[in-house]
């Protein structure tokens, strides 16, 4: 399911890609013409740019955003700023619609009065009446090197006094000019400045703007950063799942498998050619060869085969102690009755492999009474399953008791006395009647 989902979103963002616009990367320039086409990436990588009023002190800076049409501000610009309004007002083929002149720069504005910019300026325009792309052609027209537009009142427009991303509905390759844009409060604070300034240019009021733009490298990268993200997203999270799936089957797998410790804690034995002998768990199995195990018979004993330490008598062993040797008859003691041995003992192959028990082979005897192969079992227990098996015993858990039979003597059954039958019995009396109806 996660994997289907993967491949999914995989494919999506190929054919976004594959249909996306490319993004024509230029060389850098003061005035560089930006395709409308690449607007996205800027505005969606946050590219800021600053207005500073550079002859005041100290300087007086405002926030802006360049709008996704017209030149970039790759290197600060510096002009004159000058409002619009200040020299032009509405052709006279407009003046019926625009009955009290504003700031708006909306077309088509004609010049009025002597006295018009010529030198670089920056035109102030104020947001509303048409589209951006037209306020902006309007001031290219004019002469104007760069335009910064301001936000219209959020009390008679309804609009938020945030930075907005100024757009192109239509083709704006003809703007060869840059744009930026301020907030309502800074415009007007900007438009007070320069309504009280003592620096004129062309017999106009005007003030010293710097405007300066930090552009994130993130807006040229930004589409080969996409692809790269986004080819490898799906491999990153396929890795990161398969990768908790494997650590969680690891675990699952530890806690089914037994501790090393527990199973070399198991009793084991070596079968002789006629008996088991015997060693308790903890002892290191690997001691006694198989081949030294081969040789050893029961009657002789580890001690009798290979001699012991001093010359005193070989300790008997669990082994000799159970089937001593027959050559002596003073300390021997009966050997365990057929029919009373273990019936454990009594097993003739591994259920594991499959082959009978040979001569000196070791064997690991589980909870559950069960031998195998002492090898087999032990790899069976610490890299497999902690279970036996053939009964699915756990072997990290004691055994459950089991029921103790009272020693009768011989001739003497556990089962209790038949009743016997009652008098005058017919073909409806029960089969089995109580000793306690019987007296009554």
């Amino acid at each position: 399911m996660v994997l289907g989902l993967l491949c999914v979103s995989y494919i999506h963002a190929l054919l976004f890609l594959t249909f996306a616009s490319p993004v024509e990367i230029r060389p850098v320039s003061m005035f560089t013409t930006k395709s409308e086409r690449t607007w996205l990436w800027g505005w969606a990588w946050g590219t800021e740019s600053t207005v500073s009023v550079v002859d005041r002190s100290p300087v007086v800076s405002f926030p802006s955003r360049p709008a996704a049409f017209g030149a970039e501000i790759n290197d600060p610009l510096l002009g004159y700023v000058i409002p619009l309004s200040s020299f032009t007002v509405p052709c006279p083929v407009n003046s019926s619609q625009t009955a009290n002149p504003d700031n708006s720069g909306c077309p088509e504005l004609c010049l009025s009065g002597p006295s018009h910019p010529t030198e670089t300026w920056i035109a102030l325009v104020q947001r509303g009446k048409c589209e951006f792309v037209k306020k902006v052609r309007e001031v290219q027209r004019l002469g104007a090197k760069a335009v910064v537009v301001g936000g219209e009142n959020p009390e008679t427009s309804g609009f938020p006094d945030t930075l907005v991303n100024m757009y192109s509905p239509e083709d704006s390759s003809d703007i060869k000019i840059a744009a930026t844009y301020i907030k309502y409060s800074d415009y007007m604070q900007l438009y007070t400045l320069i309504a009280h300034s003592n620096t004129t240019h062309s017999g106009l009021r005007t003030l010293s703007l710097l405007i300066t733009a930090e552009y994130s490298a993130w807006e040229w990268y930004s589409p080969i950063v996409t692809f790269i993200v986004i080819l490898l997203l799906p491999s990153a999270l396929t890795f990161i799942t398969l990768l908790i799936h494997r650590v969680r089957a690891a675990r699952a797998a530890q806690r089914d498998r037994a501790p090393e410790d527990v199973v070399r804690n198991l009793p084991w034995r070596v079968w002789t050619g006629t008996g088991w002998e015997k060693h308790e768990g903890g002892e290191d199995a690997n001691i006694i060869p198989d081949h030294v195990s081969a040789e050893i018979h029961l009657e002789e004993g580890f001690a009798a085969k290979y001699g012991s330490p001093s010359h005193e008598a070989p300790i008997p062993t669990e082994t000799s102690i159970l089937m001593p040797p027959a050559a002596d008859a003073s300390t021997s003691l009966p050997a365990t009755p057929p029919g009373n041995q273990p019936w454990f003992e009594s097993q003739l192959e591994c259920a594991i492999c499959l082959s009978e028990f040979a001569k000196g082979d070791k064997v690991r005897v589980l909870p559950c009474h069960h031998i195998f192969h002492l090898h087999e079992v032990d790899e069976w227990l610490i890299q497999r399953k902690k279970l036996c098996p053939v009964c699915k015993a756990d072997v990290t858990q004691p055994p459950p008791p089991s029921p103790v039979r009272p020693i009768l003597p011989q001739g003497e059954s556990t089962l209790p006395p038949r009743p016997t039958p009652t008098i005058g019995a017919t073909e409806r009396t029960a089969l089995l009647t109580h000793q306690s109806e019987e007296h009554n």
